[in-house]
């Protein structure tokens, strides 16, 4: 029995090495979003931080300011959505296999 402990401490901590890897590169990953046919553009990176916002000038008029905002915020909220989702991906082929199903770990 201890052998077999032993060997999923190991599994344990070859996961938890692989999901800080992972984690670690989520800054290098970038996702951008678009509202408005593209006339805003959000990038997040892989830690849902926006990291840029376009405007196309043409949108830019005072009388439609809310209009703006929210497309602006659209845009953003696709963009977290969107670098959520690969996060979650790429940290569910880390822990593939290894984490029963339903089971729901915070981070995870």
């Amino acid at each position: 029995m201890k052998g077999g402990m032993q060997g999923m401490l190991k599994q344990v901590q070859k996961m938890q090495e692989e999901m800080q890897r992972v984690q670690g590169e989520m800054i290098n990953l970038t996702v951008s979003e678009e509202a408005g046919g593209g006339m805003i553009k959000a990038t997040a990176n892989g830690n849902k931080e926006i990291i840029s916002l376009e405007i196309d000038p043409q949108v830019i008029n005072k009388e439609e300011k809310e209009i703006l905002e929210d497309l602006v915020v659209a845009a953003v909220n696709k963009a977290i959505a969107s670098a959520s989702r690969i996060a979650e991906e790429e940290m569910a082929k880390v822990t593939k296999g290894m984490i029963p199903p339903g089971l729901n770990i915070p981070g995870l």
